[in-house]
């Protein structure tokens, strides 16, 4: 393989722009293509390019193929005091994603903790985006998403279960970054292998397996991500399985194996109101307290700063604000091709 072309730069708006108007196009409703070009830039803007627009093509291929309906009218199907579940009608998962996390915001509102399951949807994307919004809303949130196998189990050498992600929130008050604790439960991301795919890049050894089961660095030859931590990654992966997908009567992993039949996605938003604890105090302030402590610590040899959780997305999107983001040339590319055969008037910045 060879090293990856330059990349493209493109300001926020644009991008944003471009990524609405391209989905919008490809047969998602606008509300749904702006909400879903908001979430994809918001990891382009924090260097998550993993999940960022070049999913794009891969959004629009799941419309084409009636994965993803773009006119989708997503329900709440069941609710049980502090519990709902909506049935997502194979919704855009940005767009699914924000409606139960705001469905767990108004729970938590009432009964002190909200937690809101959602099923038959799509690929959440960053589920920090998540998480983040409740944050914003003086809340701590815990957001985790489900899907197809797409993980080696640990000790097999095929896909056994999924990269199932989890995101922990929790606020520091209204005039600073909250902690955001962000992870798959993979070694990587499979948007990460994409992402290497597309700059031209070899990837590590530990990423992925082949279709043998052999560990390859060739981005291309992927068949499955390798698990977080061995077994410690698998069972987690597993466990939200049940938590996510079983609870919400859509079962993934089993049917894909058993049956070679694919469920869609499902997600899980939990919110907990810090006023329902009646704690003496603001616990934005403790959490504060908590963060300048960790901060405070002594860099370890060869360290040159402290990051707290989500600190280092904060200060990539705070940066990539004011000189633009960086698109690898093979993601450039394609979202051109795919403006150019939509009819989507195409950025310079991309050509």
């Amino acid at each position: 393989m060879t090293e990856g072309p330059l990349k493209r730069m493109i300001s926020r708006e644009v991008l944003e722009d471009f990524s609405a108007a391209l989905l919008e196009a490809g047969g998602f409703s606008p509300a749904y293509a702006r909400q879903s070009a908001e979430l994809l830039v918001w990891a382009n803007l924090r260097g998550a390019d993993s999940h960022g627009v070049l999913r794009i093509p891969r959004y629009l291929e799941m419309v084409e193929l009636g994965i993803v309906k773009g006119d989708a009218k997503p329900k709440v199907a069941h609710e049980f005091g502090a519990i709902a579940r909506i049935d997502g009608d194979l919704v855009p998962g940005a767009s699914g994603m924000s409606m139960a996390s705001d469905k767990a915001v108004e729970l938590a509102s009432k009964f002190g903790i909200g937690l809101c399951e959602i099923t038959r949807t799509s690929h959440s994307g960053a589920i920090g985006y998540f998480a983040e919004r409740i944050a914003k809303a003086g809340m701590i949130a815990i957001v985790m998403s489900a899907s197809k196998p797409l993980m080696v189990y640990h000790g097999t050498r095929g896909e056994g279960v999924s990269t199932n992600p989890i995101a922990i929130s929790a606020p520091t008050g209204t005039e600073t970054d909250p902690l955001l604790f962000d992870m798959s439960t993979a070694a990587v991301a499979l948007g990460k292998v994409m992402a290497a795919k597309d700059a031209g890049k070899p990837i590590p050894a530990n990423w992925g397996v082949d279709a043998e089961g052999v560990a390859t660095t060739d981005p291309a030859k992927v068949k499955a991500v390798l698990p977080m931590a061995g077994p410690k990654g698998s069972g987690l992966s597993l466990m939200i399985e049940v938590l996510v997908s079983l609870l919400g009567s859509n079962a993934l992993i089993a049917p894909a194996l058993a049956e070679k039949k694919d469920n869609g996605f499902n997600g899980l938003v939990i919110a907990i109101n810090p006023q329902a604890f009646g704690l003496p105090g603001p616990v934005e302030e403790d959490i504060a307290d908590l963060a300048r402590a960790i901060k405070a610590l002594p860099p370890a040899a060869g360290v040159e700063e402290v990051f707290l959780p989500g600190e280092r997305g904060f200060i990539a999107a705070k940066k990539h604000l004011a000189v633009g983001i960086s698109l690898a040339a093979g993601t450039a590319k394609r979202l051109a091709e795919e403006g150019a055969r939509r009819g989507v008037p195409v950025p310079t910045e991309l050509l």
